[in-house]
């Protein structure tokens, strides 16, 4: 029982862990989470689902210049990223800000 028990407590935190966001670079499975980024709903890099507490990164839509970590600019060509917008089985979790974007 207390194999159980243990087995339990160490794969239910595994199996609701966050992504796999890289903070030191910024990254998901090699792809990088700031620059031009592209809505797709078919044949994405990334999928995301937008949650209002406890997301993976934080994203802040700007103009011009998206060179941080979170920084996005949407565009319809030429995307560095696309990404898919889902309700469930995300690969990583977002949250719009309008200050301080990043990983957490």
């Amino acid at each position: 029982m207390k194999k159980i028990i243990l087995l339990l407590v160490f794969l239910i935190p595994i199996a609701f862990s966050s992504a796999n966001v890289n903070k030191a670079d910024c990254t998901f499975k090699g792809k990088k989470l700031y620059g031009k980024i592209q809505y797709v709903t078919s044949f994405p890099d990334i999928k995301i689902q937008v949650v209002n507490s406890f997301p993976d990164l934080k994203v802040q839509k700007v103009t011009s210049f998206p060179s941080r970590c979170g920084q996005w600019q949407i565009v319809n060509s030429f995307p560095d990223l696309k990404v898919q917008i889902v309700n469930s089985f995300p690969d990583v979790k977002i949250q719009y800000v309008s200050n301080f974007p990043g990983v957490r």
